[in-house]
């Protein structure tokens, strides 16, 4: 059977944004699906499969990167820029948004590694937008908040608690001092550039023995996305609008934001192969565990309404 599925962001990301009619009358006519667990991370759990069931986004990434995960425990520790406030500090980026490049990368790490080199950690960057520690195994590691769910929030209230939490409070502190006297800084500043003025540890854990999946292709630009996809084999990059290449393809496209483009690009295109046969199935699974599923057969649904919003 051909089939695809959408990965799509959470239908409020949407707002009020009307659907066309074809678009409105295809989504009355599917069918509504059991919900999801909501957020990301659970909708990439409904794509693949991990053995042992964890999530470690660090190693993960990290053996795609570098091909070297095996037999160590991974945290992100991804450059980032804080801005303090009147109740702290918030994450206002990190990482690849921050622009980053190989200068960047080759002044400000050699400033890091004594300070985590004396905690017993090696810090290093396959990529200038992703930073990493090699921990012993068996390092316990407080949770760490995701920087989707920490981007705009107040650092305090997304780092660890306890004992490993304040050891931790402690590094984070002095990178950041380390990080603002820096002079590269000075350099990004002058160039209009964000300074890097913190980092953000997250995705802690060791690589899982198998990662699987049900699809045959998986297309995304999203970094976890990708890594998940890299281990079972199946990634590939996101094209411009929908183009089926697999008996089953899942296409990631949790940054839509416009309904118009999405509709355009992506969901009429599949609804035409619907109809002509080149497609038996298409999934749209959203980020807050929406899910509807389309097929050919519900072209005689004239009884529907159409829906011309994803929220409703």
């Amino acid at each position: 059977m051909v089939q695809a599925t959408f990965l799509l962001p959470a239908a409020m990301r949407f707002g009020g944004q009307q659907a066309g009619a074809d678009a409105a009358r295809a989504l009355g006519r599917a069918d509504r699906m059991p919900a999801g667990e909501d957020g990301r991370r659970a909708q990439l759990r409904r794509q693949f499969r991990l053995t042992p069931d964890h999530w470690p986004v660090a190693a993960l990434t990290r053996q795609m990167d570098a091909g070297d995960a095996a037999g160590a425990t991974w945290l992100r520790a991804d450059p980032a820029y804080v801005r303090p406030d009147i109740n702290g500090a918030r994450l206002l980026a990190i990482g690849a948004s921050l622009g980053l490049d190989d200068e960047d990368r080759a002044a400000l790490l050699p400033a890091l590694k004594p300070l985590f080199g004396d905690a017993g950690f090696a810090i290093d960057a396959p990529r200038p937008s992703r930073w990493y520690l090699r921990l012993p195994q068996g390092t316990r590691v407080p949770s760490f908040a995701e920087p989707d769910d920490a981007l705009g929030a107040d650092l305090l209230d997304h780092l660890g608690e306890g004992p490993e939490g304040r050891r931790w409070r402690v590094l984070l502190a002095e990178a950041q001092v380390v990080l603002h006297n820096h002079p590269r800084n000075a350099v990004r500043q002058e160039q209009g550039r964000t300074p890097i003025n913190s980092l953000w540890f997250w995705g802690a854990g060791s690589l899982p023995d198998a990662v699987t999946s049900t699809h045959a292709r998986f297309h995304s630009g999203d970094e976890a996305a990708l890594a998940l996809a890299d281990a079972v084999g199946i990634a590939r990059p996101l094209p411009a609008a929908f183009d089926i290449d697999a008996a089953d393809c899942a296409f990631d496209l949790h940054h839509a934001r416009d309904l118009a483009a999405f509709e355009r690009d992506w969901l009429l295109p599949a609804c035409t192969r619907l109809l002509d046969g080149g497609l038996q199935r298409l999934a749209l699974d959203f980020a807050d565990g929406r899910r509807w599923q389309l097929a050919p057969n519900q072209r005689w649904r004239f009884w529907r309404r159409p829906l011309p919003r994803f929220d409703a």
